[in-house]
């Protein structure tokens, strides 16, 4: 009962917030955005995760990149925790608010969103097995007759996913925590899951030392900002401020300094630092 007040709360904040920014976002001069309003995948450290001292805002990687590369303009970043990740998607589907920070180039998003570019991250997808269990690999047939296991609202590119789809089994599942169960109890022989994204949970759930990662087992996509076709801000000035901050943002390295900041970042406040932490790749 108290979980479901304070998700009431947090909703009926974030209702409040979302039509206070709205009637913000576009000062009188011109239409130029003083702000612009971001949510995301919540469940994505140490790129985004809803912030502990405010669940109705989100904080990591890709909110400090975001704040950097608009500066320069002038523009606000405002980011909120509005739900899961299809609500994400359909929060700026419809404009209510402005971008994701963090989005898989999808054909059918490209009639909804702008996708900025350059992206500002190649995000790489590997498989994950338990420790001591690793099987040969040299590519995606070798998982031909096992059990794999990603969560329902993964992609993994379009080449993969058609290869999944007509060559191996792969159940879904609606969380991260039900993924590591079915791999770690032995319903599934490998979980496909982005590579820093699992390692953060992992080290929150202490199974870091269950866990090994198969040999070239990379699946790389470029991850990017969108910014919604119905946006009140969507405008000629803000895609360009975008563009240029994320070109200067990727050219000086940005990205991967702040996803080693908010690495350690999200083990110090939610588990300890492992001794052995995988390096970044």
């Amino acid at each position: 009962m108290a979980w479901q007040q304070r998700k009431n709360t947090v909703l009926t904040y974030l209702a409040g917030a979302l039509v206070a920014l709205t009637h913000v976002s576009v000062s009188a001069a011109g239409g130029a955005c003083e702000r612009v309003v971001v949510t995301g995948n919540a469940d994505y450290p140490p790129l985004l995760w809803a912030s502990p001292d405010d669940p109705a805002r989100l904080t990591g990687a890709a909110v400090e990149l975001l704040e950097e590369a608009l500066k320069p303009a002038g523009i606000h970043v405002d980011a909120l925790h509005v739900g899961s990740w299809e609500q994400a998607q359909q929060e700026v589907r419809t404009g209510r608010v402005d971008m994701l920070a963090g989005s898989f180039l999808a054909p059918e998003r490209l009639a909804e969103v702008d996708y900025i570019h350059p992206p500002f991250m190649e995000m790489p997808s590997v498989i994950f097995v338990r420790r001591g269990e690793a099987f040969a690999y040299s590519g995606w047939d070798d998982l031909r007759g096992r059990q794999g296991v990603s969560l329902a609202t993964s992609s993994f590119g379009a080449a993969f996913d058609t290869f999944a789809d007509d060559h191996l089994q792969i159940s879904t599942a609606g969380s991260i925590d039900q993924a590591f169960d079915q791999l770690l109890e032995g319903r599934a022989d490998y979980l496909i899951h982005q590579r820093h994204q699992g390692l953060a949970l992992a080290a929150q759930r202490n199974v870091l030392d269950q866990l090994d990662i198969l040999e070239g087992s990379l699946i790389n996509e470029q991850l990017y900002y969108t910014l919604s076709h119905h946006s009140a801000c969507n405008s000629p000035l803000l895609r360009g401020a975008l563009a240029q901050g994320m070109y200067r943002m990727v050219r000086q390295g940005e990205p991967r300094r702040l996803l080693e900041k908010y690495r350690d970042i999200w083990a110090s406040q939610f588990a300890p630092v492992p001794e052995e932490a995988p390096p970044l790749e």
